[in-house]
C-alpha cells in the first residue's frame, strides 16, 4: 500500500508541477504579465472544448521543459469564456484552441506547429535566438553534435561569404525543423578538417554501416540548392518517422512499423532498422524509407487493415507516387522485404483498398464503398451529388433523412444521390475530405473535376442547386428549381 501511495503521490506531484508551469492570464493582467516575457506561447481556450482538453496535458509538459530553456520560453493560457473574454476578442479568437507566439508582449506569429509536448518544445526552441547557432569553440561544436538530432554545421574561414549567407537564409526558413550551427574558429576548422564547407551530421543513434554518418555539401552557394540538399539527406536512407515529422516523408514511401524506441531500446530498434537498411540501399532511388513506432501510428496502421501488433516483427506498408496502398503480407524477413519492394516497383503487388462490402443498392439513395466507387459514382453516366460522412457525426445524422428525401424525389431524374462512409472506406484521390459531412457535385461529363457543395442542407436547397447545375434540365424542375407543371410534360 505504501508503494502504491508513493507512486500515486509522485504522479500527482508531477501533474501539479507541470500545471503550475503554465501561466494563467486574464483581462486584468494579460498585457502587464505578457510584456515581461521575451518569448511566450499563449493558448486561447474554452474549458468545454474537446481539442483543448487533449492539448492541455501536452501543453503543460512542454511548459515545464521550456521554462528552463536558455533563454526561457513561457507558456500561458487564457480562458475565453471567463476572465479572458475581452482579450480573446482583442486577438480575434474565433476557434478553440487558438495558439499565438508573442515576443515582448506583441504578437509575433500564429503557432502552426505540432500539438504534442516534444513537438511543441522543439518548435518553440527554434523561435528564440539566432536561426543558426554561433559555435564559439571546439567544445561548442562537440556539444552541438552530441544532441540526438541531425545538425547542419557551416565551417567558414571568413565572417562573410556567399555560402555562409545562403546557410543563414536557409536557417531562417527551416529553423522550426532543422538545427543549424556556424563556426569560424580556426581550432574547430582544424579539428574537423573543413574550411568553407557545410556538413550535415547524423546523430549517433542513427549511425550505420550502409551510409556515411555525415554528408558534405558540394553544390552552388544558393539557398535553393542548399535547401534541396538538406531535404534529400536529412532523414538518411531510412529515417525515424514520428508524429512530429511524418509530413516530411513524401511518396512513394515505405514504412516499417514496430516497437521503435530510441529512449529505452536503441539496440532493439536498430536491430530491425539495420535489416531494413540492408534492403533499402538497393531501392533508394525508388522509395523514401522510414521506421515508425507502431503504437504512435495505430490509426494509420488501421488504414492498411493492420490491427494491434503484439509481436516484435515489423509490419511493412507502402504507397506509390499516386498514393495507392500496398501491404506486405508475409512475416518480415530480409528476403520477403526485398521481394515485396520488387513487386511494388514492378507493378505486381496487390493493392490494398479499405472497403466495406459492396451493398445491393436497391433504394434511391445509393451507397458507395471503395470497391464499387467507380461503378456507383465515376462511371454511372449521371450527374452525381455525393456525401462523405462519419457514422458518429451529429451533423451527418441530421442530414441523413434529408439526403434520402432528395434521392427519393429525384429518383426518375438523370441524377445520382450517393453517400459514403469515409471512415470505413478509402476516399479516392481528388476528394479532399477534412470534416464531416463533406459533399461534392460531379457533372457527368467532368467527373475528374468535383465541385465542393457548400449550399444549404434542406431538401429544397439541394433540389434548387441540382436543377441549376444539372447537365441536362431536369424533367420535374426548371433551372430556377421551381416545379414544372406536370400536365404539360
Amino acid at each position: 500500500m505504501k508503494l502504491i501511495f508513493s507512486v500515486a503521490f509522485f504522479c500527482l506531484l508531477a501533474f501539479v508541477v507541470n500545471a503550475e508551469s503554465v501561466v494563467d492570464l486574464t483581462d486584468d493582467d494579460f498585457d502587464a504579465k505578457l510584456g515581461t516575457y521575451e518569448t511566450a506561447l499563449v493558448m486561447f481556450y474554452a474549458p468545454w472544448c474537446g481539442h483543448c482538453k487533449r492539448l492541455k496535458p501536452e501543453f503543460e509538459k512542454a511548459a515545464s521543459t521550456l521554462k528552463s530553456n536558455d533563454p526561457p520560453i513561457t507558456l500561458a493560457k487564457v480562458d475565453c469564456t471567463e476572465g479572458g473574454k475581452d482579450t480573446c476578442n482583442k486577438f480575434s479568437v474565433q476557434g478553440y484552441p487558438t495558439l499565438k507566439i508573442f515576443k515582448n508582449g506583441e504578437v509575433s506569429a500564429e503557432y502552426n506547429g505540432p500539438r504534442e509536448a516534444s513537438g511543441i518544445s522543439k518548435y518553440m526552441r527554434a523561435q528564440v535566438g539566432p536561426s543558426a547557432k554561433d559555435l564559439l569553440n571546439v567544445k561548442a561544436v562537440e556539444d552541438f553534435l552530441a544532441k540526438d538530432e541531425v545538425g547542419v554545421v557551416g565551417f567558414f574561414s571568413d565572417e562573410s561569404s556567399d555560402l555562409k549567407d545562403a546557410l543563414v537564409k536557409l536557417a531562417d526558413k527551416l529553423r522550426e525543423s532543422v538545427r543549424f550551427g556556424i563556426t569560424t574558429k580556426k581550432e574547430a576548422l582544424d579539428k574537423y578538417g573543413y574550411t568553407d564547407k557545410i556538413v550535415l551530421f547524423r546523430p549517433k543513434h542513427l549511425h550505420n554501416k550502409f551510409e556515411p554518418n555525415f554528408v558534405v555539401y558540394d553544390g552552388s552557394a544558393t539557398k535553393e540548392a542548399l535547401n534541396t540538399w538538406v531535404e534529400k539527406n536529412f532523414h538518411g536512407l531510412v529515417g525515424h518517422r514520428s508524429v512530429d515529422n511524418a509530413a516530411q516523408f513524401k511518396q512513394p514511401s515505405v514504412v516499417a512499423y514496430y516497437g521503435v524506441d530510441y529512449v529505452k531500446n536503441t539496440k532493439g530498434t536498430n536491430y530491425w532498422r539495420n535489416r531494413i537498411l540492408k534492403v533499402a540501399q538497393s531501392f533508394k532511388d525508388d522509395f523514401n524509407f522510414a521506421i515508425s513506432n507502431k503504437d504512435d501510428f495505430q490509426q494509420e496502421l488501421n488504414e492498411y487493415g493492420l490491427e494491434y501488433i503484439s509481436d516484435d516483427k515489423p509490419r511493412v506498408a507502402a504507397r506509390d507516387a499516386k498514393g495507392t496502398k500496398f501491404v506486405m503480407k508475409e512475416a518480415f524477413s530480409v528476403e520477403a522485404f526485398e521481394k515485396f519492394l520488387n513487386d511494388v516497383k514492378d507493378g505486381k503487388a496487390e493493392t490494398y483498398l479499405k472497403s466495406e462490402p459492396v451493398p445491393e443498392n436497391n433504394t434511391p439513395l445509393k451507397t458507395a464503398v471503395a470497391k464499387n466507387f467507380d461503378e456507383v459514382v465515376t462511371n454511372n453516366g449521371k450527374d452525381t451529388l455525393i456525401e462523405f460522412y462519419a457514422p458518429w457525426c451529429g451533423h451527418c445524422k441530421k442530414l441523413g433523412p434529408v439526403f434520402e428525401e432528395v434521392a427519393s424525389v429525384l429518383k426518375d431524374e438523370d441524377v445520382a444521390i450517393v453517400k459514403m462512409d469515409a471512415t470505413a472506406n478509402d476516399v479516392p484521390s481528388g476528394f479532399e475530405v477534412r470534416g464531416f459531412p463533406t459533399m461534392f457535385w460531379l457533372p457527368k461529363d467532368s467527373k475528374d473535376k468535383p465541385v465542393r457543395y457548400d449550399g444549404g442542407r434542406e431538401k429544397d436547397d439541394f433540389v434548387k442547386y441540382i436543377a441549376k447545375h444539372a447537365t441536362k434540365e431536369l424533367k420535374g424542375w426548371d433551372r430556377s428549381g421551381e416545379p414544372k407543371d406536370l400536365k404539360e410534360l
